[in-house]
């Protein structure tokens, strides 16, 4: 992991930074499927966090959120944990748990039907099995039990950014063949769930649609990335539609021309109508390159009219915008499909949809926290919001209705989950 340190490119500007969005990629070469060992967990060692996680718009507006963390912290023992977030934007019902896994395994052992790989886990406190029907999922606290079934619609395969077995990755450090750390995301855009959830002995219905991502950070979090931005839009228009960004901004440390060039923004994204995935975006945003408008593809989070928090010393967004243009990648139609979404989050004074302002250090172990606080100075916070808002589409025509030619503009009301991330 640390052979950069010593070899590869010698000079000041050489680039550090290589993003999984590159300046040759041949846009209709960005969706790469996902293969089995994709999203089978790794369990690296040195300083490296891996999570599954699963996001449920349930039928009845409550949003379910559930993460495996799996945190490797240099020579210490590994540390497991899973997470829940259950709201109910009606009666503005909050539910948190998180709580430390013990006797974590991956593959689970084999029971009397069949054996797991490692897509599967199972520990003391929970269950995820995947099996090539839905996969099932079971965690269990005092008051809190939650049984679920996913499953991935046929039409909307996983996907990494870019094929091959380096799809998906982002790469720190001067020299690729050994670089420093990594990132990468693998997706599930549009997920079913069916099951339900007991709280406090009343049981919930957790009938919906959502999606699910595998995710590894191959360096210390404070290393790889100074902002955060995930978006989570979920429909059942145009019968099913979806629409997922990741992004982040690498620290002032990572460039294309070494220290001091950072501030690269790198965002993948995609597009699902009538539950097929249509297309999947990606791009690299340059901290010293102009911003080009009208580019053919175009993935980005933007921040606007941001306010001072004095809570977290932050610059919070009162609004924010989500922009996605690429070409098609179903076999229905070709073309372009571009999709905008503007979400109003209101300012400090009046929030808008605001889940929790989540101080990332009061929730991870302490000898994690111990030590991301000792060699990182900073007070990361997660900002949550769930709001209704609409996806504007415009796309060949085929593709949203399944008749007509030409291209076609839609407004399709849903729901949204987002994320802002400030570490640095």
């Amino acid at each position: 992991m640390f052979g950069s340190l010593f070899n590869g490119p010698a000079g000041h500007h050489a680039p550090n930074f290589h993003s999984v969005v590159k300046p040759d990629i041949v846009p209709t070469e960005l969706f790469g499927e996902l293969e089995p060992k994709d999203i089978e967990w790794t369990i690296g060692s040195g300083f490296i966090a891996e999570t599954q996680t699963w996001y449920h718009s349930l039928k009845d507006g409550t949003f379910l959120l559930c993460q495996i963390i799996h945190s490797s912290v240099g020579m210490w023992y590994p540390t497991i944990q899973f997470t829940c977030k259950i709201v109910d934007p009606k009666s503005q019902e909050k539910t948190w748990k998180s709580l430390n896994v013990t006797n974590f395994a991956t593959p689970p052992p084999p029971n009397s039907l069949r054996t797991f790989d490692k897509r599967s886990s199972k520990s003391d406190q929970f269950t995820v099995l995947h099996k090539e029907t839905p996969s099932d999922a079971h965690q269990s606290w005092d008051d809190l039990q939650i049984f679920l079934t996913v499953s991935r619609p046929k039409g909307v395969p996983g996907f990494k950014l870019g094929r091959g077995p380096r799809g998906g990755f982002s790469y720190f450090g001067k020299d690729i063949e050994h670089p420093d750390g990594y990132v990468v995301h693998r997706f599930w855009p549009r997920t079913h769930c069916a099951g339900h959830v007991i709280r406090k002995g009343k049981a919930i219905e957790a009938n919906g649609t959502g999606m699910f991502v595998h995710a590894i950070q191959g360096m210390r979090p404070n290393l790889v990335a100074a902002r955060w931005n995930f978006a989570d839009f979920q429909s059942d228009e145009l019968g099913g539609t979806s629409a997922i960004q990741m992004e982040f901004t690498t620290t002032d440390a990572h460039g294309h021309k070494g220290s001091g060039s950072g501030g690269v923004r790198v965002n993948v994204g995609c597009v699902v109508i009538a539950e097929k995935l249509v297309a999947v975006t990606g791009e690299t945003i340059w901290s010293d390159q102009p911003v080009t408008e009208d580019a053919t593809v175009k993935s980005r989070a933007v921040h606007l009219q941001p306010e001072y928090d004095p809570d977290t010393e932050y610059k919070v967004p009162a609004n924010l915008r989500f922009e996605w243009a690429g070409p098609s990648v179903s076999s229905i139609a070709k073309g372009d499909v571009k999709a905008v979404l503007d979400v109003d989050v209101g300012g400090r004074a009046a929030p808008k949809g605001l889940v929790e302002k989540v101080d990332v250090l009061a929730e991870i172990p302490f000898v994690l926290k111990a030590f991301v606080n000792y060699v990182a100075g900073t007070k990361p916070y997660v900002y949550q919001w769930l709001n209704p808002t609409s996806l504007v589409v415009t796309a060949p025509a085929a593709l949203i209705d399944g008749t007509g030619e030409g291209e076609k503009t839609i407004s399709i009301p849903g729901v949204l989950f987002n994320e802002a991330t400030f570490i640095s």
